[in-house]
């Protein structure tokens, strides 16, 4: 499956870092940065994480709020959330539930191998649930500022 601008956002209801639990109703009426990425503590998840931590406080003043959603366990998430100081949720998605709803759980090729794993991508839902901008195969420098950007003008 795979959604796009215009269609309604798929639903969620996962585990996050530090023991809690994160479903898109409870963020209904604010707008909502839905990022993917394949692994805490890798290089350039890193830094999309530290970009958008970097950017929080903007992205509050825009009314929108940032979630990160991975495989990655809840513990994982908590060391990565820890070291990193990132300041937003992280949704673990270890059923692969979440990443199927929006399609991001891709066929990937590296060095001449196949292999199934996460679409770096995201998703800007309106406050009333609706995908506004889709951003596939993303490229982490600037994206956190053009998501930002994008979230001044809804």
């Amino acid at each position: 499956m795979s959604v796009s601008s215009g269609d309604k956002a798929p639903d969620f209801d996962l585990p996050t870092d530090g023991g809690g639990s994160l479903a898109l109703k409870d963020l209904k009426g604010k707008k909502v940065v839905l990022y993917f990425y394949p692994k805490d503590s890798t290089p350039g998840c890193t830094t999309e994480a530290n970009d958008f931590r970097d950017l929080r406080d903007s992205f509050e003043g825009a009314g929108a709020v940032i979630v990160g959603a991975s495989k990655d366990s809840v513990k994982r998430h908590d060391n990565f959330k820890a070291k990193q100081h990132i300041n937003f949720p992280l949704l673990s998605d270890e059923e692969g539930t979440l990443c199927n709803d929006y399609g991001v759980w891709v066929l990937k090729k590296l060095y001449g191998r196949e292999y199934m794993g996460i679409e770096r991508a995201t998703f800007l839902i309106d406050g009333k649930g609706m995908i506004r901008y889709v951003w596939r195969k993303v490229r982490v420098k600037g994206h956190a500022q053009e998501v930002l950007d994008k979230a001044r003008e809804i």
